[in-house]
């Protein structure tokens, strides 16, 4: 949810409970001390975007900005309707605050990755963190993994791409691969700023644990992250999307499927006589083909291994070549 709130508690509720509609585990927003995030003069900076909700940048923050009393309210709101709450800290005292509501995960937003103290004191409260990584380094990501590792063993990277909206093009699921090979021991997920849901479904079905997206009531509001992010049925799409996703990844194990079986009994080949084949016969490839065969008899793949066989009883042209007419198949057959 991040801001796109737009400081209003009300709106805030409705998307809470809208994520909670479509399926979603965890509602999250965005929480800073403004006066230990930005300087004084980025607060003073004049902000005369068409999304700007004051004359300066620190008057538009604020309008954005909930109190403590206020995101009590909302967790305790998320909490009535059966949803996860969090959000992330903007600065290392709105982490302060963020403990002290008790919720069930840091989100390190992009902008802090790099910023090495707060990682480290954000680690030591020993909640589980999901560390974004927009606008970073492989260098710089081994160098997270190794400050935070030691302190606090339970957290995630996501890669993520800092543009709004995102493109295609600039995307690059792979660090998905990079990240996994690189950091086998942790959870590795993605936090999409794209348009649509097919990049994200397709970084679930690459092995993402973790999916962040923004979402919206309303693409069309005043705000610069509306436009990326998803509206409730696109929500709604995603999740399912996903949890079929999820099914479908199954096992790595290849082998005959029970739902195959009916297949496999219409269609399924065996091997066949291409000729007549008297009783005592040594067999030949050239005796031998594969056909949809009645009855079903040895498969396709074994008939090398018939090869050299002896039969016990005369065959017809066309018939199936069955276990009960080749000598000790058992032993000598490998199939």
């Amino acid at each position: 949810i991040g801001q796109n709130h737009q400081g209003d508690l009300d709106i805030a509720k409705r998307m809470i409970r809208m994520v909670k509609d479509c399926g979603a585990d965890c509602a999250k927003f965005q929480k800073s001390e403004l006066e230990y995030k930005f300087n004084k003069k980025a607060l003073e900076r004049p902000y005369t975007s068409k999304h700007s909700w004051g004359k300066t940048y620190g008057e538009h923050k604020r309008h954005l900005e909930f109190s403590h009393d206020q995101y009590r309210e909302l967790k305790k709101y998320a909490e009535e309707i059966g949803i996860f709450f969090t959000a992330s800290g903007m600065d290392e005292m709105a982490v302060e605050f963020l403990h002290e509501l008790d919720v069930p995960f840091f989100k390190v937003g992009s902008g802090d990755t790099n910023n090495f103290p707060y990682l480290e004191k954000t680690a030591k409260k020993g909640r589980p963190m999901v560390i974004s990584s927009g606008m970073q380094s492989m260098n710089t990501m081994h160098q997270v993994y190794q400050i935070v590792k030691p302190i606090n063993p339970n957290f995630c990277f996501l890669q993520c791409t800092s543009a709004y909206p995102l493109q295609p093009e600039d995307v690059n699921l792979r660090v998905i691969s990079a990240y996994q090979s690189a950091f086998p021991d942790i959870p590795i997920g993605y936090s999409g700023h794209e348009t649509g849901i097919a990049i994200s479904v397709a970084a679930v079905a690459m092995g993402a644990k973790v999916l962040e997206r923004h979402v919206t009531l309303d693409k069309t509001w005043k705000g610069s992250d509306h436009q990326a992010s998803l509206e409730p049925h696109e929500l709604a799409e995603l999740v399912k999307a996903i949890r079929t996703v999820e099914k479908a990844m199954g096992s790595p194990i290849k082998q005959l499927l029970p739902c195959e079986v009916v297949c496999n009994e219409k269609l399924g080949k065996s091997v066949v006589a291409k000729v007549a084949i008297p009783e005592g016969a040594v067999l030949t490839l050239d005796m031998l083909t594969v056909k949809v065969g009645e009855p079903k008899g040895f498969p396709p793949e074994c008939i090398f291994d018939l090869v050299g066989q002896k039969v016990k009883k005369n065959i017809e042209e066309d018939e199936t070549i069955t276990e009960q007419v080749v000598e000790n198949h058992v032993k000598k057959v490998k199939c």
